[in-house]
C-alpha cells in the first residue's frame, strides 16, 4: 500500500474521503476476524484468509486503475498540447508577440501569411506594417475591437500585461452582416405638392401629358437606383427599396426634386415634390406609419423636400431650396374654424400660449384666438411673461391693458399652472416646438392642443395634438387667425380696434411692411384688419427705435464680415448683451447691401446663451442652416440659440455649417 500510495494516483482514489472509508471497512474486517475466532479457530482462519484475498484484489485493482488513469491522463495531456501547438501554426487566428519596444518577437504561420513571409522577427511593429502598428495602438483598451487590415476585417484583442495580440478573422461574417443591413427594406411616400392648383385650367391632354412627364422621370430614377416605384393616385407614389439604394440616392442628394422642378418650370408649370422615407424597423407597418409621419413634416415644412429618418434616429433633410408656395384654400381655413369652434366648446377652459420672448406676431394672434373664443361664448386666457418684453412689446400690452375687457385675461405662467386641468384646450400659436413655449410644462399636463403656426415644422412637436394649422406659405400667424374670422357667427361682437391693431402689427413686422413672403392672402386680411380698425399710425409709433438702438445696430454693421458668397455675420462683444429685436433688425439691414444675399447676427442674449439671428432673400437657406445648429425657422428667416458657447465659439460653428453645405452641393 505504501508503495501504490507512493505512485501518482487519480485525484478521486487520493481524496480523504476514500481513505476514511478504507479504513473504516478494514476495521470492520478484523473486528468480524476477532468475533470468528471467538467462535471457532476455523472460522477466525477462514476470514483472514478471505480478508488477505480482498486487500490482495483491491490492491492490484487499485494499480490497474491507477496506471489507466495516468495513461488517460497522459494521453490528454498530449493531445491538447498537440491541439494547442496546431492551434497556433494552424488555426485562423493571428498570434503575434512584442517586447517593450514595440519589436517583433514571434508570430504564427497564419499571420505570417499575410505579412507575405518577409524576415520580420526583431523589427519594429510599425517597420513591417504601419496599418498593424495603427490598429495595435488604437486596441490598446481591454475588450475586442474590430477592424479592417489588408482587404479583410479582423476582431483585434491586445493583452498588454504579456504583451500578445490575437486578429481573428471575421471577414465573412462581416460581408453577411453588411449585406443583411444593405437589404433592410426602405419604405417611403412621394407627393406632388401642387398638383391641384397646377391642373386648374389645363385640358384633358395637358393634363395627361404632366401626369406622364412626371411618372417618366420618377420611373428613370427608379430604375437607375433599383427602386420599386408604384403610382397610387394622381398625386402620390409609393417607394420601396434596399437600405444601399438609399444610401447611393443620399449621395445624389436627391437631385430628381430639383430635376423635375427645373424642367417643369421652363414650361410654366412647376411641379415640386415632397419625400417621407423610413427605415431601420422590422415591422412593415410601422415603417409604413413612419414613412407617412415623414411625408408630413415634409409638408409642415413647405414642401419641395425629403424628409429621411429611421425610427429611433434624427431626421435628414433635403431640398428646401425654394420658397414654399402659396396652395392654402378658403375650404381649408374653413374646415379649421370650425374643427376649431368644436374643440372650444368641448373644453372646460382655452390657454393661449406663444413662444417665450414674444414679437408683435405673438401677441396678435394670441389677441385673435381670444375673441374667435369669446365669440363661441367662452372664455379664454392669454400667457405671458413679461421678464420677456422687448420695448415694442411692453409698449403694446400697456395700451392693451388700458381695455379691461382684454386686459383681465391675460395671465402669468404660474397662475395658468394652477388653473390647467386635463380638459384644458392649450392651443399654442406662431410656434410648435413646446421647448420655445413661455410655459413648456403645460404641454405636458393637458392632452388638448391646437397648433396655429407659419413656421416650416421641425422634428420637435406636441404628442398627439388634436389639431395642426401649419401653413408655411403663409406671412405670419396673425395671416390665418385673421382668415378664420370669416367663419365665425356674425351675430357676435367683432375684434376691436386694439385687436386688430396687434393682429396688423404681427403681419407689418413679419412681412417687413409686407416686401417678404407676402401674398394676396396676405394684402386681404390687412385690409379686413384695417376696416375693422386697425391703427397704423399706432403700429409705427410702436416700432419706433430710439437713438440708441440705432447707434447699436450700427455698431454691430461695423463687425460685417463674409463667410462665404453672399453670406454675411456680424458678431457683437462678448461681454455685452443685446435686444433679440436688435439683432433681426441688424440682420435685415444688412439684406439691403450689395452682395449679401443671407446675413446672420452673432449677439449675447440676456439668458446668457449666443443667439443668431439668420435672413436671407430667399436664395440661401437659412432655416436648413439653423437647424444644423439646433434651431429653425423659415427658409429666408430662421435663428437658434446655443448654450455654454462664446459669440466667437458660434461663429466658428456657424462657419463650419456653411463650408460643409458648401461642400455637400
Amino acid at each position: 500500500m505504501k508503495k501504490l500510495s507512493q505512485e501518482k494516483l487519480p485525484k478521486f482514489l487520493n481524496d480523504d474521503k476514500f481513505k476514511f472509508i478504507a479504513v473504516g471497512i478494514c476495521l470492520l474486517q478484523l473486528l468480524t476476524i476477532v468475533l470468528g475466532f471467538m467462535t471457532h479457530i476455523a472460522i477466525g482462519i477462514a476470514l483472514i484468509v478471505i480478508f488477505i484475498v480482498v486487500v490482495v484484489l483491491l490492491y492490484n485493482t487499485a494499480k490497474e486503475i491507477t496506471v489507466e488513469t495516468n495513461k488517460y491522463i497522459a494521453d490528454l495531456s498530449y493531445r491538447i498540447k498537440r491541439g494547442e501547438q496546431e492551434a497556433l501554426i494552424k488555426m485562423p487566428i493571428g498570434i503575434l508577440l512584442f517586447n517593450e519596444d514595440y519589436e517583433l518577437q514571434w508570430m504564427n504561420p497564419y499571420l505570417q501569411t499575410h505579412l507575405g513571409y518577409q524576415e520580420v522577427l526583431g523589427k519594429k511593429i510599425n517597420e513591417v506594417d504601419q496599418e498593424l502598428a495603427d490598429l495595435i495602438q488604437e486596441s490598446h483598451s481591454s475588450g475586442l475591437k474590430t477592424a479592417h487590415w489588408d482587404d479583410k476585417v479582423f476582431q483585434i484583442i491586445v493583452q498588454q500585461d504579456i504583451r500578445v495580440v490575437y486578429l481573428m478573422d471575421i471577414t465573412e461574417y462581416a460581408q453577411i452582416k453588411e449585406k443583411y443591413e444593405d437589404e433592410k427594406i426602405v419604405i417611403g411616400n412621394i407627393f406632388v405638392d401642387n398638383h391641384d392648383e397646377i391642373i386648374q385650367g389645363m385640358n384633358d391632354r395637358s393634363i395627361s401629358n404632366l401626369n406622364n412627364f412626371v411618372t417618366t422621370h420618377l420611373s428613370q430614377w427608379a430604375k437607375k437606383h433599383h427602386v420599386y416605384l408604384k403610382r397610387i393616385s394622381e398625386d402620390r407614389f409609393i417607394v420601396m427599396m434596399h437600405q444601399m439604394s438609399l444610401l447611393s440616392i443620399e449621395e445624389d442628394k436627391f437631385s430628381i426634386i430639383d430635376r423635375i422642378r427645373e424642367r417643369t418650370s421652363k414650361q410654366n408649370f412647376p411641379v415640386t415634390l415632397s419625400m417621407g422615407l423610413a427605415y431601420g424597423d422590422e415591422d412593415l407597418s410601422e415603417l409604413a406609419k413612419l414613412a407617412q409621419s415623414n411625408l408630413d413634416l415634409a409638408l409642415g415644412r413647405g414642401g419641395d423636400q425629403v424628409v429621411v429618418k429611421s425610427k429611433n434616429g434624427e431626421p435628414r433633410y433635403y431640398g428646401g431650396k425654394t420658397n414654399p408656395m402659396e396652395k392654402r384654400t378658403r375650404v381649408r381655413s374653413r374646415m379649421i374654424s370650425q374643427a376649431l369652434q368644436e374643440l372650444m366648446k368641448q373644453s372646460d377652459q382655452i390657454f393661449i400660449m406663444g413662444h417665450s420672448y414674444p414679437d408683435m406676431d405673438v401677441i396678435g394672434s394670441s389677441l385673435g384666438v381670444r375673441r374667435i373664443a369669446e365669440m363661441n361664448n367662452k372664455e379664454a386666457w392669454i400667457i405671458i411673461d413679461p421678464e420677456g418684453f422687448s420695448k415694442d412689446i411692453a409698449q403694446l400690452v400697456e395700451e392693451i391693458e388700458k381695455d379691461n375687457s382684454i386686459s383681465r385675461y391675460i395671465i402669468t405662467p404660474e397662475t395658468a399652472e394652477e388653473m390647467i386641468t386635463s380638459n384644458t384646450l392649450l392651443i399654442m400659436v406662431d410656434h410648435h416646438r413646446p421647448s420655445l413655449s413661455i410655459a413648456p410644462d403645460l404641454v405636458k399636463k393637458t392632452n388638448n392642443i391646437v397648433v396655429i403656426d407659419h413656421h416650416r415644422r421641425s422634428e420637435e412637436f406636441p404628442e398627439k395634438p388634436v389639431l395642426v394649422y401649419i401653413e408655411p406659405y403663409a406671412s405670419s400667424t396673425a395671416e390665418l387667425v385673421t382668415e378664420l374670422f370669416e367663419y365665425q357667427s356674425n351675430e357676435a361682437d367683432p375684434i376691436n380696434k386694439i385687436e386688430a391693431t396687434a393682429m396688423l402689427g404681427g403681419i407689418i413686422v413679419d412681412t417687413k411692411s409686407f416686401s417678404l413672403r407676402t401674398g394676396s392672402r396676405t394684402f386681404d386680411a390687412a385690409s379686413y384688419l384695417r376696416s375693422c380698425g386697425a391703427d397704423a399710425v399706432l403700429i409705427q409709433r410702436l416700432l419706433k427705435e430710439d437713438t440708441d438702438t440705432y447707434l447699436l445696430r450700427s455698431h454691430l454693421i461695423e463687425s460685417i464680415d463674409f463667410i462665404s458668397d453672399k453670406m454675411a455675420v456680424a458678431i457683437g462683444e462678448e461681454d455685452r448683451v443685446y435686444d433679440t429685436v436688435v439683432a433681426a433688425q441688424t440682420a435685415d439691414t444688412m439684406l439691403s447691401m450689395t452682395n449679401v444675399d443671407a446675413a446672420f447676427v452673432i449677439t449675447k442674449r440676456s439668458d446668457g446663451r449666443v443667439g443668431i439671428s439668420a435672413r436671407s432673400l430667399g436664395e440661401i437657406n437659412v432655416q436648413v442652416i439653423m437647424e444644423e445648429l439646433g434651431g429653425g425657422g423659415h427658409l429666408s428667416n430662421a435663428a437658434t440659440q446655443i448654450d455654454n458657447c462664446t459669440v466667437a465659439e458660434a461663429k466658428e460653428k456657424l462657419k463650419a455649417v456653411v463650408v460643409n453645405q458648401d461642400e455637400g452641393e
